[in-house]
């Protein structure tokens, strides 16, 4: 095709419509070819911007949110992506079939042995290192992109001011067309042969300017906090059990177009090392101490900048024929977690007492909207439940929330999908929104946080308040098959972009669920026990860096987090303690409720695991044998789902639900829409068969009357 079209035209531009970075080193085999334009799935109406951008009334001013490689086998990942499934565990297959019918049938693993050399960290590190000459391996940089105008950019006022520094960036238009550019800020810092892994390269910070007229200029100011710059020493290098550090040791600034390209840079030193495991960074509530390296870095080699990657052969290589033997550590641990052998009463604790249940204290859960989350009141209204209360409301969970008439919660719906109302459930769509690809393509969060504010608007006008999105995990590889619905390969990009969209989405009554947490980077296997493996350091910094931005940056009151179908190490994701409640809630501070991905069991969604362990909600119908409570008179089960129904009603008395009420029986504007013309509708239906139950009749008394008296006896 592209022989033919460039044979015969002499002026060429080619539109990438793919969500996925392609190989695209073949554009430079055509002359004809003058242009080249991403537009990734651009939703319902956004393919019309295409021909304004291409005939020139619209300055294009995207940049790329992944780096495309000019050869994707090479990749650092290739050969650890995909299916591998143990292959001595049949009996375990077996026993995990009989228990569940649900089950997929394969007990799988993938590593993630590039740790934190992911995209284009990798390739500036090695860049930057000598190892690799960029120009043959990269073909368009991370956040790249051309504009119909040029642009400089100058560092200015750069302050050391002791936990931060300080400047700002004078953005000039030096071309003939009005346009707007991307200030992106990124840090190297120093790194010690052998020492804690660190890129040289790390997105920090970005801002999108207005539109700038030819010779004129914007200024945008930045305040880098260093903590933000601190590396995770997973491996105990420097910090005894694991934490966050920053090295002694000069850092540079930098104000970069692209990943790769420097345009001004300032540099500050650090006296001495900080160890924050000691005095936890500011945003955390807790310091963040090592809590998942042990069952999830497996026996896996890292790869390691050490001596100028020098273990990259042996790190990237496939799997080994003995990694597909399962050992017997693990198999404990599977088996342990799996609905053949999960035992409740090895969860249970002695020294808990059942909580108080079915008490009658006249509140609503109306009473507490508005209330903090450690208001008493809570209490009060929780010991209002039964168990048969709690156990509905965490088990029906497909699409909806279960009305509780004992606390006076109304039912909810929750709607599926990142990209606008798309609810098959009750039948109810919206706007297509364009994919998250695109969305973080602008580099804009201003525009995000409108975008935020008209999606959410159409929930609130359908009274459909829960929303399965955004999604936010990271592209890892260019071969996910959900890459359309995460952002980037950078969590920095992707969690700034999300927390803007959630934020502006939340004023309308929203609460989000932000998916999938954590580590669903891929497609394959994702409900078959996808054990997967990454070291401590690349879990936090890389793929927990989207949600943890999100959540710290969240300025409302409901917000909601989707768990993951695959596990973490060997522990799945809808039942790790750790990052459900030690991280996601101790560390950063969250407060809302999580929902498992769509609760088919496959053999380890359990409902008892679930709640136990900080995962409130099970997405599915309550249909399946794991979701049967039958450890009833546990004090420990009890506490955990009146926790669980807690954290679902704080939820869902802060949202639209509630907040979004009228006076005149709660009913929003489009719901009183919708009932009358429900009325209508059965109306016109009831007097339809009202019609033709007349016209029957009229046309059977006729026939009756012309019927015999012989006739009519035969009868």
């Amino acid at each position: 095709m592209l022989d033919k079209v460039c044979s015969e035209f002499s002026k060429v531009i080619v539109v990438i419509n793919a969500n996925n970075p392609m190989e695209l080193d073949w554009v430079d085999n055509y002359d004809s070819i003058g242009a080249v334009i991403l537009a990734p799935g651009t939703g319902q109406t956004g393919m019309a911007a295409l021909g304004e951008i291409i005939n020139g009334s619209v300055n294009p001013s995207g940049k790329t949110v992944d780096t495309y490689v000019k050869d994707l086998t090479q990749t650092p990942y290739y050969n650890n992506i995909g299916a591998f499934a143990y292959n001595n565990v049949d009996d375990l297959k077996e026993a995990i079939a009989a228990s569940d019918t649900a089950y997929e049938g394969t007990v799988s693993f993938v590593d993630y042995v590039e740790g934190i050399y992911v995209g284009y960290k990798y390739y500036e590190t090695a860049s930057d290192d000598g190892v690799i000459n960029y120009e043959d391996v990269v073909k368009y940089p991370f956040g790249y992109g051309l504009s119909y105008t040029t642009f400089e950019q100058k560092m200015n006022d750069f302050s050391d001011n002791g936990d931060n520094v300080t400047f700002n960036v004078t953005v000039t238009n030096t071309g003939d067309v009005a346009g707007k550019d991307v200030v992106e800020v990124y840090f190297t810092p120093p790194y010690t042969n052998g020492g804690i892994e660190k890129a040289s390269v790390n997105l920090i910070d970005y801002a999108k300017t207005g539109e700038i007229a030819p010779g004129e200029s914007e200024t945008v100011e930045f305040t880098i906090n260093k903590e933000d710059m601190a590396s995770y020493d997973a491996n105990e290098i420097k910090v005894a059990g694991g934490g966050y550090i920053l090295e002694a040791g000069e850092y540079t600034v930098s104000v970069r177009s692209d990943s790769h390209t420097v345009l001004d840079q300032a540099n500050f030193t650090v006296d001495s090392d900080i160890n924050y495991s000691e005095n936890a960074r500011t945003t955390d509530n807790v310091a963040a101490t090592n809590q998942l390296n042990d069952y999830t870095a497996g026996n896996v080699t890292y790869l390691s900048r050490a001596d100028g990657f020098a273990n990259y052969a042996e790190a990237t290589a496939a799997p080994a024929e003995e990694a597909y033997v399962m050992d017997d550590a693990t198999r404990k641990e599977v088996e342990a977690n799996s609905t053949a052998y999960y035992d409740s009463t090895a969860y249970d604790n002695a020294e808990d007492t059942m909580p108080t249940l079915g008490s009658d204290n006249g509140l609503t859960l109306a009473d507490l909207t508005g209330k903090a989350y450690d208001d008493p009141m809570w209490d009060q209204l929780l010991d209002q439940m039964s168990f048969e209360d709690m156990s509905l409301l965490v088990n029906l969970g497909g699409w909806q929330t279960a009305q509780i008439d004992s606390v006076g919660k109304v039912a909810t719906s929750d709607c599926d999908g990142p990209a606008g109302v798309n609810n098959f459930i009750t039948g109810t769509y919206g706007t297509p929104y364009p994919t998250e690809v695109l969305m973080a393509q602008t580099w804009n969060t201003d525009l995000l946080y409108d975008l935020g504010l008209a999606m959410g608007q159409e929930y609130a006008d359908v009274n459909n308040y829960g929303v399965y999105g955004p999604a936010m995990n990271t592209h890892r590889s260019a071969f996910a098959g959900r890459n359309f619905e995460y952002y980037s390969e950078d969590g920095v990009l992707a969690g700034k972009l999300a927390a803007a969209q959630v934020n502006a989405m939340a004023t309308k009554g929203t609460y989000n669920y932000i998916k999938h947490f954590a580590l669903n980077d891929q497609e394959t296997n994702r409900c078959a026990f996808l054990l997967t493996y990454s070291n401590e350091q690349a879990i936090r910094e890389i793929y927990l860096k989207p949600f943890e931005l999100c959540i710290k940056n969240f300025d409302g009151t409901q917000i909601a987090v989707m768990s993951s179908f695959n596990w973490i190490g060997t522990v799945p994701a809808c039942a790790n303690e750790d990052t459900l409640t030690t991280i996601l809630r101790n560390e950063w501070g969250f407060q809302g409720m999580v929902i498992t991905d769509y609760d088919g069991s496959y053999g380890y969604m359990i409902t008892d695991h679930c709640v136990r362990t900080g995962n409130d909600l099970m997405l599915g119908f309550s249909s399946q044998a794991s979701n049967q409570l039958t450890n009833t008179e546990s004090a420990t089960l009890n506490n955990a789902l009146r926790t669980s129904c807690k954290n679902i009603m704080y939820t869902i008395a802060n949202s639209g639900y509630y907040t979004n009420t009228t006076d005149d029986g709660g009913m929003s504007n489009m719901t009183k829409l919708f009932v009358t013309i429900d009325v209508v509708t059965v109306l016109l239906v009831v007097l339809c068969m009202a019609l033709v139950i007349v016209r029957y009749r009229k046309k059977h008394a006729k026939t009756t009357a012309e019927v015999t008296p012989e006739e009519k006896k035969e009868e």
